[in-house]
């Protein structure tokens, strides 16, 4: 007998390799019984951004300045939107590097986030790069590709380039610059954190996959499914955060990143509690070397979809269900 799952899956293959990407995301969406706008998990909380209503720049906007900007760099130009909080008086600040999930952009990442309201509180810039939809039809991160997994070349070169303009025009601590990111953008946040550790201190993976887990849009596929055979991913230490119900990037993806990150290590140690509260409780396990230094943090949140979790209805593809991510990550930087 055969799996729906898997002929919808095959068929989600054999229209990405005749190139018809968006016919191959709504047959993969089939395939999960997933409706084409939204994702499971996150289905109570997605809505929309309808007229009548704040959009997510109002809502995730505080008293601080948002500013609308772009970087071009040889492989292309992306828009992004840069907060600076009132706090904000010349003297260096942290920098966190949010990036979007698919079908998202800077302003809804915000919302979701709630990363700009924590920026004022915390005092600390925020930047949000954007996709664009030339790159990718569907506003995803191309994570996958072998040009945009490499530093000085594709994506990672744009979003480089956005993090070092930031810090160019503004006064930023050097050593505490961190990039954080959903699904697709959590996966290029472990591409950036891989390449380019001499940038960023660490890197926040929500809901995502490893560095190099795939290879084109076809293994990307699989690698949703099965967690991919991610490299391993750098020296800069990761918090990764994934819902043990999560239905389109497999959780068996976040033990994976966990694994390759500490496969260069002799020798590693970890620590494990549970933690409770905001209506979902989570099992939380911290890796540290043999001096005691944290590699990985890493969250496992039980009953958890695909969603980004103490997140806000203002912004999509949340579940505001704790644990609240955005403040862990924060807390994991060393902020706040």
């Amino acid at each position: 007998m055969v799996d729906d799952r898997s002929t919808g899956m095959s068929e989600a293959l054999r229209l990405t390799r005749r190139g018809q990407l968006t016919a191959a995301l709504a047959a993969l969406h089939r395939a999960l019984g997933v409706p084409s706008t939204g994702l499971p998990g996150a289905a109570r909380s997605w809505r929309p951004h309808t007229a009548g209503r704040p959009g997510p720049l109002q809502a995730a906007a505080p008293a601080g300045e948002l500013r609308r900007l772009a970087h071009t760099e040889p492989a292309g130009t992306r828009s992004y939107e840069l907060y600076v909080p009132t706090g904000y008086t010349g003297e260096p600040l942290p920098l966190v590097v949010m990036l979007h999930g698919g079908r998202q952009d800077a302003a809804d990442c915000a919302a979701g986030t709630r990363m700009t309201e924590l920026a004022e509180a915390h005092t600390f810039l925020v930047a949000y790069p954007e996709q664009s939809g030339r790159a990718n039809s569907g506003r995803y991160w191309n994570w996958f590709s072998p040009a945009d997994q490499q530093a000085g070349s594709g994506e990672p070169s744009i979003l480089a380039g956005i993090t070092r303009a930031v810090m160019a025009d503004l006064a930023v601590d050097p050593g505490r610059v961190f990039v954080a990111g959903l699904s697709a953008g959590g996966a290029m946040a472990a591409v950036m954190g891989a390449t380019h550790p001499e940038l960023y201190a660490a890197a926040g993976i929500h809901s995502g996959l490893g560095y190099r887990a795939a290879r084109d849009v076809g293994s990307a596929f699989t690698a949703m499914r099965t967690g991919g055979s991610p490299a391993p991913g750098g020296t800069v230490p990761l918090i990764v955060f994934h819902g043990d119900g999560d239905r389109i990037v497999a959780p068996v993806s976040a033990e994976k990143i966990v694994a390759a990150r500490l496969e260069p290590v002799a020798v590693s140690v970890c620590d494990t509690t549970t933690v409770s509260g905001g209506g979902r409780s989570a099992t939380r396990t911290v890796h540290r070397d043999a001096d005691g230094v944290v590699l990985v943090e890493s969250w496992t949140v039980h009953g958890g979809g695909h969603a980004w979790f103490g997140g806000s209805p203002a912004g999509s593809y949340t579940d505001p269900s704790g644990p609240d991510a955005s403040s862990a990550m924060l807390r994991f930087f060393g902020i706040g």
